[in-house]
């Protein structure tokens, strides 16, 4: 049944976009025709209206729905989509001005390397709904403009004004993390890299599952019910006059405790995404490439609501030492970029660290709750110990698991790697259960990892 409801939907879709496209060529090839003084039976490109999707299925006739677009604005978005999925429909607006021995100037768009095609600008947008009316040209500027949804929501790609560039000579393509939606309704996940330091975590977890003490799971609730009730407060109670928006804490313990995929599992109890920055990679060599590289994700993760999170929070926010050459004062210049950054994100931003004290005081007054993760005590070893393994294989039922867990001071994450290696040994010699010697050679294993010898 699913399988037929998603062929449907994907066919519904496949429709719409190709009666929009049917739509876009028409009008392009009329425009041409009234601008050129070629026969037409059109007066005016006003006559050419789209097809009614009201009543269609499929995520791109929801998009416009959604955003209410009206006729010129759905012409210009199918253009910008046209790079993507027919690049083709262009070709026509590569015919070269004979008199001068180029394309037409007033048709916009650029040539990319390694694309045949035509990339589409803003000046492409305005001539296929304008041509050479300068009355309707100035009464179109409207959606080229910054408070319009294309740049607002940056549904547009390259909607900005290029350095001493003409207002509509950047490109007209619809946003990469629109793509998916547009033509399948699926959610963009931006690819790590470089230029966008962040990638998403996920947990198969769920809160049952993890053992927590009570001061720490009391700090997660409360991260949890700002989530849920932060809007009232901010905007109903009118608390957004005097509060700084979203929620910052610091989560702070050693390695293997659980931090990473405690922000992993908030972020899928409260159906938000979470994107984990990558710290090393945000300090460039290169000026400015910080600034750039950071904006990228806050910019997104405001847009989609998501939760950020900063692993080994201290490399950029730890205690600095005296300033002794411009590395440091610009190494300073970025973490005062990121702090503001941090500072005025609108959603959840959580950073981490091995150890409170490293943390600068200066940004700690910033955080509205420091959590704990310590290292989890016998009865939570115990606990961890009884519910980590399969019950398809289980540890043999002889085992005193309170001795292991008073005997072995391990965390949360060293004993999943227990986990790991005592099954694995106990499958390839065919065992029905991990016996007591398996489980102590893999805990010695994983602490000898760490430099501690056991007899």
């Amino acid at each position: 049944m699913e399988l037929i409801e998603i062929h449907t939907t994907v066919q519904q879709n496949a429709q719409v976009l190709t009666d929009e496209l049917s739509w876009l060529s028409l009008v392009i090839h009329t425009r041409l025709e009234l601008y050129f003084g070629q026969d037409t039976p059109y007066q005016s490109i006003d006559e050419l209206l789209p097809s009614n999707i009201e009543d269609k299925g499929g995520a791109y006739a929801a998009f416009i729905q959604k955003t209410d677009l009206n006729t010129a604005e759905r012409l210009v978005l199918i253009l910008g989509l046209v790079p993507h999925i027919k690049p083709e429909a262009l070709d026509i607006m590569l015919t070269k001005n004979k008199d001068y021995d180029r394309r037409y100037s007033e048709f916009g768009g650029v040539l990319l390397e390694g694309h045949l095609g035509l990339i589409p600008t803003a000046e492409t947008a305005m001539f296929i709904l304008a041509g050479d009316d300068l009355t309707r040209r100035l009464s179109y500027q409207y959606i080229f403009a910054e408070d319009h949804v294309f740049a607002t929501e940056q549904i547009i790609k390259g909607t900005g004004q290029k350095k001493m560039g003409p207002l509509l000579s950047n490109s007209w393509m619809v946003a990469d993390e629109y793509i998916g939606s547009l033509i399948s309704g699926k959610s963009y996940h931006p690819k790590y890299s470089p230029d966008f330091p962040a990638q998403l975590i996920t947990t198969q977890l769920e809160w049952e599952d993890i053992v927590l003490s009570k001061n720490t799971a009391e700090y997660l609730q409360e991260i949890r019910d700002w989530i849920a009730q932060g809007d009232i407060i901010m905007n109903d109670l009118g608390l957004g006059k005097i509060l700084k928006p979203g929620y910052r804490s610091l989560f702070y313990g050693p390695p293997g405790t659980g931090k990473t995929m405690t922000a992993a599992l908030l972020g899928k109890s409260t159906n938000k995404q979470v994107y984990k920055i990558d710290l090393s990679m945000v300090v460039s060599k290169y000026i400015g490439e910080t600034e750039k590289n950071l904006a990228k994700v806050f910019d997104q993760a405001a847009k989609r609501d998501w939760i950020l999170f900063f692993d080994e929070a201290d490399s950029l926010f730890g205690k600095r030492t005296q300033m002794n050459s411009a590395n440091d004062r610009y190494g300073n210049q970025e973490i005062g970029y990121l702090l503001q950054r941090i500072e005025d994100f609108p959603g959840i931003v959580i950073l981490a660290s091995n150890l409170k004290e490293n943390i600068d005081e200066a940004f700690t007054r910033r955080f509205q709750s420091m959590v704990a993760f310590n290292m989890p005590g016998v009865e939570e070893r115990h606990t961890l110990w009884e519910q980590s393994f399969s019950t398809k294989l289980p540890l043999d039922p002889a085992i005193d698991l309170w001795a292991i867990a008073e005997k072995y001071e391990l965390s949360g994450g060293v004993m999943i790697n227990v986990v790991r290696k005592a099954t694995l040994r106990a499958v390839t010699r065919q065992h029905k259960t991990i016996s007591q010697k398996e489980l102590e050679l893999a805990i010695h294993q994983e602490l000898q990892k760490e430099g501690i010898i056991l007899n």
